[in-house]
C-alpha cells in the first residue's frame, strides 16, 4: 500500500504544534518576554531610536537619488554599503554620493552670490575652498557616521556580553539571551540585537546563529574581542558537561575584559601626540597668532572684522572638532554609561525645571528660561551699537581720556563712520560670550543636573551592588527563603545604598504582603523605581527566575553576577587610570589655561589697538618740523584696524567654541560616548570657564589700557 504523503500546510501544522510544545516545556524563559514577535517592532524602534541629524541625512539621500542618478563602481558602492549598514540608515550608495555632490554644488551656488554680491576676494576664496572640503566631507559622511555608531556600540559591548553571559548560566537558549540583552541595553547596541532577531522573522536567515555570525563579520576588523566572547558564547551551547559550559561563558566575559584593557593601553600610549597637535592647532597657535594680528590688520587694507569672524567662528572650529572626532573614533571598546531617560521615559520629567504646586507638579522647559536669560545679557552687549545707531555723535568721555564708543572717521574715507573703539564699548563686548555661556550652559545644567544626580544614586548603588550580592547569595546558599535573605541583607546594609535597595524590597513584602518580584519591580512602588540601573534590574530578573529552581541555584547564580559586576568595575578603574595623565591636560586646558591666554591675548590687543589708534592723532600735533612730517608720513600708513569690540566678540566666542569642544572630546575620550554626562560637563565648564576669561580679559584690558594711556600721555608731552 503506498504511503501517503503530507502536504506543505500539514508539515507546518505539525511544525506549529511542536514549537508550541516546546515553548510550553521550556525551562528558564523569562516572563517579561512574549512568546513571540519581539522584534517584529523593529522597524519603529529604529526610527524611535536612529538620532535626528540621521533621520536627515536619511532623507536628503533618498531625496537627492531622485534628483541625480548615478551607477557606481562596484567595490565603491560595497565600501559605502556597508557603512550604511552599520548605521541601520534605509539609503543606498547611489543617494548618498548623490547627496554628496548636489549639496556641495549647492554650498558654492550661494557662496558665489553672496561673493558677488559683497565684491569680496576673501569671500571668494572662503567659499570655494569651503565647497571643495564640503564635498570631500560629504563623501565621507557614511564613513563619519558609521564610525560614530561603532563607538557608541562599542562602548556597550562589555555591558552586553555581561547580559547574554549572566542570562545564559542560568539558560542556554541564545535567542532568548539575545532578546534578554536587547532589552536592558540603550541604543544603538540594542538595535543591532533587534535586527539580528529581525533578520530570522523575516526569513533573510534561517536561525540567530546566521543572523549572528553574519553581524559579527562586520566587527571583526573593529574589535576582535567581541567577536570572540560571542564566539565562546556560541561554544558552550555545544559543551555536553555543564561545569565545561558555564567554563566557557567564564572565559567569554574575560576573553573581553583582558583584550579591552590591552587595547586601552595602546590607545592610551599613542593618544598623547594627537592631543598634543590638538593643542597647539585649536588653541596655541590661534590664540598667539591674535597677538600679532592688530599689527597686520593696521598694515592691510580692506580686512574686516567678520573675516576674523569667519577664520576664528566657522573655518578653525570645523577643523578642531573634525580632528578631535578623528582621535575619538580610534577609541577601543569601553565600558560607559547611557542617558537614562532613553532607558526610562518616565524620568524625562527631570529634564525640565520641576515647580511643586501642591500635589501638582509644574514642568518648565529650560530652555525658555535660558533663552530668556541668554537674550538679555545679549541686548546689553549691543548697548554701544544700539546708541550709535540712535544717536550717531553721542558719546561721553571716561576717565582718563577714555571713550564710551569711540567712533571715529576712517582715515582712508573719512566720509565713513568707523568703531567702536572706545574702552567703554570694549568692556560692553564682554557680555556676548557671557550670554552664549549662560544661555548654552545654563541649558545644559538645568536639564542634566537632576537625571545626573539620579544616575549617580544609581551608580552608588551598582559600585556597592556586588558585595550586596555576595551577601544575598551567601544567605541564599544558607538555604533561607529570598524574602528573609533579602531582609537579613538590609539589616547589615543600613547606612548604605544597597541596603536601602533591600529595605525597600523588605518592607514591600512585609507591609503590603507582596512576592519579590513584585516588590522589585512593581510600577508604583517597587525597589527598582528608586534606582533606575539597567544592571541592577537585569541581575534582579535573573535572581527571581533562578528562586523557581531552588534557594542553591539561585546563589550560585547570583554569586556568579556578583563576581561579573566586580570583574567589569575593576577594569573600568584600570582604563581611567591609564588615560588619567591625558585628560588631566585637556581638563587643565578647559578651566585654565585656555581662558588665561585668550584673556592676556584681549588685554594686550587693546592696549596695541589703543596705542595704534592713538599715534596718528598725536604725531600729527608735532607741527611742521620735518621731523614731525615724517613720523606723520609713517603714521599715515596704518589703516584703520579692527575695533576692540568686535575684535573681543570674536575671540570670546573663539573661547566658548573651544572649550565646548574640548568637553565634548575629553569626556568621550574618558567615558566614551557618554551623552548625559557630555552635557552635565558642558553645563560646569562653559560657565566656569567662560567667566574666568571675562575676569581675566576684563582686568587685563583695563590695566594695560591705562598703561597705554600714559605712554601716550608721556609721547604727547615729549612732542
Amino acid at each position: 500500500m503506498k504511503k501517503q504523503e503530507k502536504s506543505p500546510e500539514e508539515f507546518k501544522g505539525l511544525a506549529e504544534k511542536y514549537k508550541e510544545r516546546l515553548q510550553k516545556e521550556m525551562e528558564g524563559k523569562l516572563e517579561s518576554f512574549p512568546d513571540s514577535g519581539y522584534s517584529r517592532e523593529y522597524q519603529i524602534f529604529r526610527k524611535e531610536s536612529l538620532p535626528k541629524h540621521l533621520s536627515l541625512y536619511e532623507k536628503l539621500c533618498n531625496f537627492s537619488e531622485k534628483l541625480l542618478h548615478l551607477k557606481l563602481k562596484p567595490e565603491t558602492a560595497e565600501k559605502i554599503q556597508r557603512n550604511i549598514e552599520v548605521c541601520h540608515l534605509q539609503i543606498t550608495p547611489a543617494g548618498a554620493s548623490a547627496f554628496a555632490i548636489i549639496f556641495p554644488v549647492l554650498f558654492l551656488l550661494a557662496g558665489a552670490l553672496i561673493a558677488f554680491l559683497t565684491e569680496s576676494m576673501f569671500l571668494v576664496l572662503f567659499f570655494l575652498l569651503s565647497g571643495f572640503a564640503l564635498m570631500f566631507f560629504a563623501n565621507k559622511l557614511p564613513e563619519f557616521f558609521a564610525n560614530t555608531w561603532r563607538m557608541k556600540t562599542s562602548n556597550q559591548m562589555v555591558l552586553s556580553i555581561f547580559y547574554i553571559v549572566t542570562y545564559m548560566r542560568h539558560t542556554s537558549n541564545l535567542e532568548n539571551a539575545i532578546a534578554f540583552a536587547s532589552e536592558h541595553l540603550a541604543p544603538p547596541l540594542s538595535l543591532d540585537f533587534k535586527k539580528i532577531l529581525w533578520n530570522v522573522e523575516t526569513g533573510a536567515f534561517d536561525s540567530v546563529k546566521s543572523s549572528l555570525d553574519e553581524y559579527l563579520n562586520k566587527w571583526r576588523k573593529w574589535n576582535k574581542e567581541f567577536v570572540e566572547s560571542f564566539h565562546l558564547i556560541e561554544s558552550s551551547l555545544y559543551e555536553s558537561s555543564e561545569d565545561r559550559r558555564l567554563g566557557m561563558l567564564d572565559k567569554a566575559l574575560d576573553v573581553i575584559l583582558e583584550q579591552t584593557y590591552e587595547r586601552m593601553l595602546h590607545y592610551a600610549q599613542d593618544l598623547k601626540g594627537p592631543i598634543t597637535a590638538l593643542h597647539m592647532l585649536g588653541i596655541i597657535l590661534p590664540i598667539l597668532g591674535l597677538v600679532i594680528l592688530p599689527l597686520v590688520v593696521s598694515f592691510m587694507e580692506g580686512v574686516k572684522w567678520w573675516h576674523l569672524a569667519i577664520l576664528y567662528n566657522i573655518a578653525l572650529p570645523v577643523l578642531v572638532y573634525l580632528f578631535g572626532k578623528n582621535v575619538l573614533s580610534k577609541r577601543p571598546t569601553g565600558y560607559g554609561d547611557v542617558d537614562i531617560t532613553e532607558v526610562d521615559p518616565s524620568l524625562k520629567k527631570f529634564k525640565y525645571i520641576i515647580i511643586k504646586i501642591g500635589r501638582k507638579e509644574l514642568l518648565i522647559n529650560p530652555a525658555i528660561l535660558c533663552v530668556f536669560i541668554g537674550g538679555v545679557i545679549f541686548l546689553i552687549g549691543l548697548v554701544p551699537l544700539i546708541i550709535h545707531l540712535l544717536y550717531p555723535f553721542f558719546d561721553v568721555t571716561l576717565p582718563f581720556g577714555f571713550q564710551l564708543l569711540g567712533y571715529k572717521a576712517s582715515s582712508t574715507n573719512p566720509d565713513i563712520i568707523i568703531g567702536p573703539f572706545g574702552l567703554g564699548a570694549t568692556l560692553f563686548s564682554f557680555f556676548f560670550p557671557l550670554a552664549f555661556a549662560f544661555g548654552v550652559g545654563l541649558y545644559f545644567k538645568l536639564s542634566s543636573k537632576n537625571v545626573f544626580k539620579i544616575r549617580e544614586e544609581a551608580r552608588k548603588l551598582e559600585d556597592e551592588f556586588a558585595s550586596a550580592l555576595f551577601q544575598l547569595g551567601n544567605r541564599l546558599g544558607d538555604g533561607l527563603p529570598a524574602e528573609i535573605a533579602f531582609k537579613k541583607v538590609a539589616d547589615v546594609m543600613p547606612e548604605s545604598k544597597a541596603g536601602a535597595f533591600f529595605k525597600i524590597v523588605t518592607s514591600n513584602i512585609s507591609k503590603f504582603g507582596m512576592g519579590v518580584r513584585d516588590a522589585i519591580f512593581n510600577p508604583k512602588t517597587g525597589a527598582i523605581l528608586a534606582f533606575p540601573s539597567k544592571m541592577i534590574n537585569s541581575t534582579m530578573k535573573v535572581l527571581i527566575q533562578s528562586i523557581k529552581k531552588g534557594p542553591l541555584i539561585a546563589a550560585q547564580a547570583i554569586l556568579n553576577v556578583a563576581r561579573y559586576i566586580k570583574e567589569i568595575h575593576k577594569v573600568n578603574e584600570r582604563l581611567k587610570d591609564l588615560m588619567a595623565d591625558v585628560i588631566s591636560d585637556m581638563k587643565n586646558q578647559i578651566r585654565f589655561l585656555t581662558p588665561v591666554i585668550a584673556g592676556i591675548v584681549i588685554g594686550i590687543t587693546t592696549m596695541i589697538t589703543f596705542i595704534l589708534g592713538r599715534l596718528g592723532s598725536s604725531i600729527s600735533n608735532l607741527g611742521t618740523m620735518e621731523i614731525g612730517t615724517q613720523i606723520g608720513n609713517i603714521a599715515g600708513m596704518f589703516g584703520d584696524g579692527v575695533p576692540p569690540y568686535f575684535f573681543q566678540i570674536v575671540v570670546g566666542l573663539y573661547v566658548f567654541q573651544i572649550i565646548f569642544i574640548l568637553t565634548i572630546l575629553s569626556t568621550g575620550i574618558e567615558h566614551g560616548a557618554d551623552k548625559l554626562l557630555e552635557r552635565y560637563n558642558l553645563g560646569k565648564n562653559l560657565i566656569r570657564s567662560t567667566v574666568l576669561y571675562v575676569i581675566i580679559a576684563v582686568f587685563i584690558t583695563i590695566t594695560f589700557n591705562l598703561i597705554a594711556a600714559r605712554i601716550v600721555e608721556v609721547t604727547a608731552v615729549m612732542g
